[in-house]
């Protein structure tokens, strides 16, 4: 599509620009979940309807990723990548004045879907402007990038939510694109880029849209509206069902399919896809539910709150590029079998957590699930890209990144309904043992002075924060058990796992 042999008149400057973007993007994924619970609060709905805030995000996102492959094709990958900033930058200022939820969420969605060019056209642009001796190095400045960004997100989200106001969080990506806009711009300009005119699937689209979007509104809705009791919910899950099966058998049968599922007839693909996905889904699950549950339940503020999710990225951070240059040297099953081993025993060690947890053990919790972030990513994407021919992994990478942000997307709702449902449970499981002839109800009322209505509610109280603890235990222990479970996925697929071309075929629309 573009000139090999083209550089930069600054590699340095290119890369940070390419780079700068891309962290915005990612940094905005995480910096919003530490100040859910009080855009919430502010806005005036309930914990359950302020994740629409990360899912219209996740799902818009997921949605525009398909398209970034015939995008780049008609009107090029500079441009392309330049747009995407620029529309970033102006659908962040919108969040920020969002005056209501119904208006957030839209903004948001927006934002979503101009958001979806920029990662894989970061991950072209620097695989372009690299000699391919040096491509891995890229690879691993991306990977850094993506690091780095989670670790931020949280503790600046925090600090932002405690010392000025939620607003800023989107207003932060303002001077952070503008900046990232014109260096590229000047870097990049001169780039030779061919276009060209290719048909776009519009029914495969539409079908796409139909289907993704109303499932994930069956998703966040369905709690609210008691699932299938709800004529709403039956009629969105028929619609769901009925445009996604049209869609996968269109996609099967179209010249220029907008998602390529022919690639699902490849054994690594196929597992490595699915290890990917749902590897990625937890870890989103786990990264929502934590700062949340230690705001409303352990009365954490929202940079404290940060601070003790942050710790993650430590490991990752100088991890990230030896796992690049050496995880060649060995069976990629082993790293990856190896991460999904990691975080499982770090989600049954938060399963031993209760009320009286305190910060450093959260934090180095924490810390040791980064060691196996630090070994998920790269070993993971170069079992699925590896049994490709070079001309399908550009679509496999495109593919692979669509359904790893549709599972966090999906994730985040199922999360969020799990949570509230077991507590749901252990309240009232909790509330059967509270009664006047109970010695230790009977005890702890004499220790409150007697039998009142103040003693009453204080109890409820307790036996609240109790319910939401075991709920929470409940929700880790079941991520324990998927990532174990995901050791066994990876292993169906069978080596050699050198991606053929991947260095050659410059990137993942």
């Amino acid at each position: 599509m573009s000139d090999a042999t083209f550089r930069p008149a600054s590699m340095l400057l290119a890369t940070i620009g390419i780079s700068l973007a891309t962290f915005m993007q990612v940094l905005d994924t995480t910096i919003a979940n530490v100040a859910l619970p009080t855009i919430s609060g502010n806005l005036g709905v309930s914990s359950e309807q302020g994740t629409w805030v990360i899912t219209s995000f996740a799902v818009c996102n997921a949605i525009a990723l398909p398209l970034t492959g015939w995008l780049a094709r008609r009107f090029g990958e500079v441009k392309l990548f330049l747009a995407a900033v620029v529309l970033f930058v102006i659908t962040s200022f919108l969040c920020g004045i969002a005056r209501s939820m119904p208006e957030l969420v839209v903004f948001r969605a927006l934002q979503g879907l101009v958001a979806g060019p920029l990662y894989p056209m970061a991950q072209t642009l620097l695989l372009a402007i690299f000699p391919s001796a040096k491509r891995g190095m890229a690879l691993a400045l991306l990977a850094m990038v993506t690091v780095v960004a989670p670790i931020i997100g949280p503790i600046a989200g925090g600090w932002i939510t405690d010392s000025y106001s939620w607003p800023w969080i989107f207003f932060i990506n303002v001077p952070i694109g503008i900046l990232a806009t014109l260096v590229v711009w000047t870097q990049m300009r001169n780039r030779p880029e061919t276009t060209e005119h290719q048909p776009i699937d519009y029914v495969g689209l539409m079908l796409l849209v139909l289907g993704v979007g109303v499932l994930q509104v069956v998703l966040d809705k369905g709690n609210d509206l008691d699932w299938f009791e709800s004529t709403f919910i039956q009629i969105g899950t028929a619609i769901s069902v009925i445009a996604l099966v049209a869609l996968v058998i269109w996609e099967l049968t179209d010249q220029h399919p907008i998602i390529n599922l022919r690639l699902f007839m490849y054994r690594n693909f196929t597992f490595g896809t699915l290890a990917l996905v749902l590897g990625y889904s937890g870890f989103f699950g786990i990264n929502l539910l934590l700062p949340q549950w230690l705001q409303t339940q352990l009365g954490y503020t929202p940079i404290w709150a940060g601070l003790a999710a942050a710790p993650i990225g430590i490991l990752p951070l100088f991890l990230s590029p030896l796992v690049g240059k050496y995880a060649h040297k060995f069976d990629l099953r082993l790293l990856a079998g190896g991460s999904f081993l990691v975080i499982g025993a770090s989600c049954f060690m938060r399963a031993s957590f209760n009320t009286e947890v305190d910060y450093r053990h959260i934090a180095e919790v924490q810390v040791f699930m980064g060691l196996g972030i630090a070994l998920f990513f790269m070993p993971t994407t170069s079992i699925l890209l590896s049994s490709l021919p070079p001309k399908d992994i550009a679509d496999g990478s495109g593919l692979a990144t669509f359904l790893r942000v549709l599972g966090g997307s999906f994730a985040s709702s199922l999360t969020t309904w799990i949570w509230h449902r077991r507590e749901i449970y252990h309240h009232a499981q909790l509330t059967e043992h509270v009664t006047p002839y109970d010695p230790a109800t009977h005890q702890y009322l004499e220790q409150l002075g007697g039998a009142s209505q103040s003693a009453y509610l204080q109890i409820d109280q307790v036996v609240e924060s109790q319910a939401y603890m075991l709920s929470t235990v409940d929700y880790f222990t079941l991520m324990g058990w998927l990532f174990f479970g995901l050791i066994l996925i990876i292993y169906l697929a069978k080596p050699p796992f050198s991606a053929k071309g991947a260095a050659e075929s410059g990137g993942g629309h």
